[in-house]
């Protein structure tokens, strides 16, 4: 675990995690020294736990929607088993075929989908995603990443730099881009305390510097931390799969409502309500810290007074909507629900529909 940066609130932790569990007593040097070592034996058990990928997750890849005709959208998935959907059996449990699926209902348009993400990938992969998702000139991608750069304990600013370049070349390009950034790997219940305090602690930083370099490059962010936190600990049965690493079908239609107003709105369907001015908006460092606390929390940049930054670097705007039928607040008020139609943050349809 060597070119770790520890805060002295880390090493404070760390003490109290090896007091409590091995008993330790003595000089801080020897707790310390002991600490580090019960690091270092978790995160070794936890990658013997862990189960690797014995057979790649079900493609997905094809037309969604080819009754309503017209030229399709062009989606790709990049990323890593997250983006892949790994831990499930069928095409349509998928997150590229739930999204797909969603857009296509929506605007009621045919949605060709290729799956480009790779299982066990890290940021240093996706400019090779990159170069082949465009060759089929996309219209729009969707990028999950950074789960296995912080259970790699990757060099998180050139994991960063991999992603914000990778969003850059889409959108020179033509393409619009949605990325979810990384979840909450202490919610996984292979990884134990304390180690789980820290890999919690890393994966917001490495979520919040995501948002940053997404936002910087021309695409938009979506918070998955939260949702991967609370709810799925609060109920692993149903939301893990059978190998309590990857989400389960109920999973990741959850993580594909949270991100498909988003996509929706880059597409040019958002029918969720105008903010008023001034609300929601950030400079882009401040709103990048505060979207990791909520999941389906979006940011993008916005113009203020017709400049795109201020005193303290880029402008952003927060947003959240409902997801899963369930009532959110924006910034304390109430996020209504258009009638006569469904929330565009609800699914509105289950994994088996399709």
């Amino acid at each position: 675990m060597s070119g770790l940066e520890f805060t002295p609130q880390d090493w404070r932790r760390i003490k109290l995690a090896g007091q409590v569990l091995g008993g330790v007593t003595g000089t801080l040097a020897g707790l310390t020294a002991i600490s580090a070592g019960l690091l270092m034996r978790q995160a070794a058990d936890a990658r013997r736990i862990i189960p690797m990928a014995e057979a790649p997750p079900p493609r997905g890849d094809g037309v969604y929607g080819a009754k309503f005709g017209g030229k399709p959208i062009t989606m790709v998935v990049l990323g890593d088993s997250s983006a892949a959907g790994y831990g499930v059996h069928r095409p349509r449990e998928t997150p590229g075929a739930l999204l797909a699926t969603g857009v296509s209902r929506r605007l009621r348009r045919p949605v060709k989908l290729y799956r480009l993400a790779v299982v066990g990938a890290m940021s240093s992969g996706l400019p090779y995603q990159v170069d082949a998702a465009l060759e089929y000139e996309p219209d729009v991608a969707v990028i999950l990443i950074g789960g296995n750069d912080v259970t790699h304990v990757s060099a998180r600013a050139m994991a960063v730099r991999y992603l914000g370049d990778a969003v850059r070349r889409l959108r020179a390009n033509g393409c619009k881009v949605v990325v979810g950034t990384c979840p909450d790997i202490g919610a996984i219940q292979p990884i134990k305390p304390p180690l789980r305090w820290l890999a919690r602690k890393w994966s917001r930083e490495m979520a919040a510097a995501q948002t940053v370099a997404v936002v910087e490059a021309g695409g938009r962010s979506v918070s998955l931390v939260d949702l991967l936190g609370p709810v799925f600990e609060a109920d692993p049965v149903r939301m893990f799969s059978s190998d309590h690493f990857h989400p389960s079908a109920e999973g990741y239609a959850r993580a594909a409502s949270v991100v498909l107003p988003t996509l929706l709105a880059v597409l040019g369907e958002d029918d969720r309500p105008a903010l008023a001015a001034g609300e929601g908006v950030r400079s882009l460092a401040e709103a990048a810290q505060e979207a990791v606390n909520t999941a389906g929390t979006e940011v993008s940049a916005v113009k203020v007074g017709g400049r795109e930054r201020g005193p303290a670097g880029r402008w952003a705007v927060l947003r959240r909507h409902p997801w899963f039928g369930e009532p959110r607040t924006w910034f304390g008020h109430k996020a209504p629900v258009p009638s006569g139609r469904p929330a565009a943050g609800a699914v509105g349809w289950t994994p088996a529909d399709q």
